[in-house]
C-alpha cells in the first residue's frame, strides 16, 4: 500500500494503524499485529478528504443526504458559506426565507435561534461526515434589517457583531459572505470590514464569494485583499473563478494580485473542478452563460434538468421572462474556461471544495464528483498535478487553512480520517445529463477510525464529531 500523507511529500510504502479512533503508527510490518487487517495492495491510503466549501448545513445531519460526499471519499465538510448559514436562524415576520438562504431548506428547517443551538444539534445527532462551520454575513443581515437593500446602520452592524461574537464563542470557523447576492450586495466594504475585524481578534478565518466572478473579477479581488488589509483577518477566496466569455484569461491577473498580497497577508482561494457553476436562478448569471439548464424550481418542478432557452421558447417569451416564471429557483450556468480552471487548480495555494448543493432536485454533478474528479481527470488523464500535490489541496493545505488541528495527514497521534483508493481507476461519474451517480475507486472511507464506507456502500457507523474552532 502506498500513503499519500496529504503534506505534498511523495508516496511511500507502509502500513497504517489506528486505534482508540486515531492513527496509532505508520511503518512497515504492522499487520502482524492487528486484529483487523484492510489489505491495501495497489492502493494509495489518504487522509480522508476535507469539502473546504459546502452547502451541508443541513445535509451533513442526515445519512442518506451525506451519501454523496461519503462515496466520493469526504470526511469533512464546511458549511455556512457564501454568506448562507443555517443558524442563527435568519427567519424575521413571515417566517419568509429569502435567495439564497432558500437553498438550504424552507423554513420549518431554520430551527436554530442561536449557532450554539446547531453546534448541540450536530454533537447530539452526529453523521458520517465531521462538520466545521461558518457564519454566514447575509444570515445575520436577514435577522438584523428589515431592508437589505442598503447599508446597514451603526446599530444593525452592532447587532451583527453580537450574533458573530456569539458564533464565534460557540465555535465556529468565522465569517462568510455572499457578497455577489443581492441581499448582500448593498453592503459596502466597510461594513464588512467591522464584521472582519471582530474575526480577526478571534483567530478565525474569513471566507468571500466575492461582489463580482465576472467582469468585475479583478476590482473584487482587490476588494478583498484591501479587506484583509484593514482588518487583519486571515481570509479565503471562494470558487475562485472568471466567468464570461468576455473575461477568459483574467486569471493570470487575479493570481497574480494574490500572490503578491501574500507577501504580506494570509490570503488562500478553493475552487471546484468544473466550467459550469450553479445557483438560485439570477438574471445577471444568466446572462454570462453560454448555457443554462434548471436545477429546481418551486414554481415548476417538472422542468428541473430542462435547458432554460428551450423552456422558453416553449412558452414563446425571452429567457429572462421564463426566469422570472420559474422562480424560486436554481440553474446550472455554463459560464467559464478550461484554462483559467487549470490555471487556478495548479496555483500552489490553491485548495478543491465542491459547492455542492446537496437539496437541489437536479444538482450539479460537482456535488459527487468533485474529489475524484481531480484525482482522475487532472492527475492521471491530464497531468495537471502530481498524486501528492492534489491530495495536499484536499487534505493537508485545506486543514492548515481552516485550523483544523490533528486532521488531513496521516500522521500518528492524529484522528483517523482515511481514505483508501485506486489510483488507477479513481474517477467522476456523475455527469450534467447524469449527475447523481457514485464515484469509482474509491474502496474505503474512514471517520474517526470508524468506516463509514465500504465497497459502494455507506455503512451505519455515524463517527461524525462538529470540529470547533
Amino acid at each position: 500500500m502506498t500513503v499519500v500523507d496529504g503534506s505534498g511529500a511523495a508516496g511511500f510504502a507502509a502500513d497504517v494503524a489506528v486505534a482508540g479512533g486515531r492513527i496509532a503508527a505508520v511503518e512497515r510490518g504492522l499487520a502482524g499485529e492487528a486484529a483487523e487487517v484492510v489489505e491495501g495492495a495497489g492502493r494509495v491510503l489518504a487522509p480522508g478528504f476535507i469539502d473546504v466549501h459546502t452547502h451541508d448545513d443541513r445535509a451533513a445531519l442526515d445519512a442518506a443526504a451525506s451519501f454523496p460526499k461519503v462515496s466520493q471519499g469526504v470526511t469533512t465538510v464546511v458549511v455556512g458559506n457564501c454568506g448562507v448559514s443555517l443558524a442563527p436562524s435568519p427567519l424575521r415576520d413571515g417566517n419568509e426565507v429569502i435567495a439564497p438562504i432558500n437553498l438550504l431548506g424552507k423554513a420549518a428547517d431554520f430551527a436554530y435561534p442561536r449557532f450554539a443551538d446547531y453546534r448541540r444539534w450536530v454533537e447530539e445527532t452526529p453523521g458520517p461526515v465531521n462538520v466545521a462551520a461558518l457564519v454566514g454575513h447575509m444570515t445575520l443581515r436577514a435577522r438584523t434589517m428589515d431592508r437589505m437593500e442598503r447599508p446597514a446602520t451603526a446599530a444593525e452592524i452592532e447587532a451583527m457583531r453580537a450574533d458573530l461574537a456569539e458564533a464565534l464563542e460557540a465555535g465556529a470557523l468565522g465569517l462568510s459572505t455572499g457578497l455577489a447576492y443581492p441581499p448582500s450586495r448593498f453592503a459596502p466594504t466597510s461594513e464588512i470590514v467591522a464584521l472582519a475585524r471582530d474575526v480577526a481578534a478571534a483567530g478565525r478565518l474569513f471566507t468571500t464569494h466575492m461582489r463580482d466572478e465576472a467582469g468585475g473579477v479583478v476590482a473584487s479581488v482587490a476588494e478583498t485583499i484591501s479587506i484583509a488589509r484593514q482588518s487583519g483577518v486571515r481570509t479565503l477566496i471562494s470558487h475562485h473563478k472568471c466567468c464570461g466569455e468576455g473575461n477568459f484569461g483574467l486569471s493570470a491577473t487575479t493570481l497574480a494580485m494574490i500572490a503578491e498580497a501574500r507577501e504580506t497577508l494570509s490570503i488562500d482561494l478553493d475552487l471546484y473542478p468544473y466550467t459550469a457553476s450553479s445557483t438560485v436562478l439570477m438574471e445577471r448569471t444568466v446572462k454570462e452563460s453560454r448555457k443554462v439548464t434548471l436545477a429546481w424550481s418551486d414554481s415548476h418542478p417538472d422542468m428541473a434538468g430542462r435547458d432554460l432557452a428551450e423552456i422558453a421558447a416553449e412558452w414563446g417569451c425571452d429567457v429572462i421572462t421564463a426566469l422570472e416564471r420559474l422562480r424560486p429557483g436554481g440553474a446550472v450556468y455554463h459560464q467559464m474556461d478550461e484554462n483559467d480552471l487549470v490555471r487556478i487548480l495548479t496555483f500552489p495555494p490553491s485548495l478543491v471544495g465542491s459547492d455542492g448543493l446537496p437539496h437541489d432536485k437536479r444538482p450539479h454533478p460537482r456535488l459527487w464528483g468533485t474529489f475524484p474528479r481531480v484525482l482522475g481527470h487532472y492527475v492521471r488523464e491530464r497531468g495537471d498535478l502530481s498524486l501528492e500535490q492534489a491530495v495536499a489541496k484536499m487534505t493537508g493545505q485545506t486543514a492548515k487553512v481552516l485550523g483544523l488541528a490533528e486532521r488531513g495527514l496521516v500522521k500518528p497521534g492524529h484522528h483517523a480520517d482515511l481514505v483508501l483508493f485506486d489510483p488507477d481507476t479513481v474517477i467522476d461519474r456523475a455527469t450534467y445529463d447524469d449527475p447523481e451517480e457514485p464515484a469509482a475507486g474509491i474502496d474505503m472511507v474512514l471517520v474517526n477510525g470508524a468506516v463509514t464506507y465500504e465497497k459502494g456502500t455507506m455503512t451505519e457507523n455515524r463517527p461524525g464529531r462538529f470540529l470547533a474552532s
